[in-house]
């Protein structure tokens, strides 16, 4: 039997990568110290839970047995990291590298580790690997400190790593509250209780859209793949490959908008180049954002 573990496993992208692992016949421990603003997190009663924080030392007693990991426990909000930038680093760092060292001493054989192409910056789109970082905040340097990490280990230890950039993830369970939950579940939320859909800034500004089904998607190929070893310690895009401004998913929502202020720390456009992890793991999305609203017809329970 296979016995995987997915840090953050009771939240958005967690929770899917865990229902993905059962289905394929994974036994999962989940570990989650419900360190978010969800409004739900996503508990089974089919996987070992373990409640506590990544940078717990006990942390290694969850990893006993454990062939694979997949690190998504993170502070995840760019607000509340530029508010207070110690515990940023503080979870987002060094809790990785707790995770690292947890699975090294375990014998795991991958990690794939959960970062955003925040990385990225105000470098030109489309965003490829090869472009240098750019962290406009400490919510994206803390991040791609742990990308760094995750290298040092795959260099250093032999542990394979697997360094994945989200681009901006949709699709069920993602929070809809909070000023930094993604737009889509804003705007979903805020169509369903009959609120305007509250644009930042113009509006304009564009981002590329991934399915969370097929973020999780991303991750199991990587895990179960063959690729040679060149490709560990090394950074994959997961997007779709295209873009939308933020007026066109309002758009594709409802027409009754109103505008808020724009937010500091955040690049204008992102795109992603996703030519690299196609390459290696065979990985491209499945599912569109336009078509996926489209498809919500009961507005306040996607």
């Amino acid at each position: 039997m296979t016995l995987s573990l997915v840090t953050g496993g009771a939240g958005f992208i967690g929770s899917h990568i865990v229902e993905q692992l059962i289905g394929l016949g994974h036994e999962v421990v989940v570990v989650d110290n419900e360190y978010s603003d969800n409004e739900k997190f996503h508990w089974r009663d089919d996987t070992y839970n373990v409640n506590i924080d990544i940078t717990d030392k006990a942390l290694k007693n969850a990893f006993t047995n454990v062939d694979y990991v997949f690190h998504l426990a993170a502070e995840a909000r760019i607000g509340p990291a530029i508010e207070n930038p110690v515990n940023a680093v503080n979870i987002n760092t060094i809790g990785t590298c707790n995770v690292l060292q947890c699975a090294r001493d375990a014998g795991v054989k991958k990690v794939m580790y959960s970062s955003t192409s925040s990385g990225y910056g105000l470098n030109p789109s489309p965003n490829d690997e090869t472009q240098p970082d750019d962290c406009l905040n400490p919510y994206s340097v803390s991040k791609v400190a742990g990308e760094k990490i995750c290298k040092m280990y795959t260099d250093l230890y032999g542990l394979k790593t697997v360094i994945f950039r989200y681009f901006n993830v949709f699709g069920e369970r993602a929070p809809k509250k909070g000023q930094y939950a993604p737009v889509i579940g804003i705007f979903l939320r805020q169509r369903a209780s009959g609120e305007k859909l509250t644009i930042v800034g113009d509006g304009e500004q564009r981002r590329d859209f991934v399915y969370v089904k097929d973020v999780a998607n991303a991750n199991i190929m990587a895990a179960l793949s063959n690729a040679d070893d060149e490709a560990y310690g090394q950074v994959y895009n997961v997007g779709s490959g295209k873009n939308y401004s933020v007026n066109d998913i309002a758009s594709f929502i409802s027409n009754d908008t109103i505008n808020i202020p724009p937010r500091v720390g955040e690049a204008r456009n992102s795109l992603a180049n996703i030519d690299k992890i196609y390459k290696t793991f065979a990985w491209k999305p499945q599912i569109d954002v336009e078509e996926w609203i489209k498809t919500q017809r009961v507005w306040c329970n996607v």
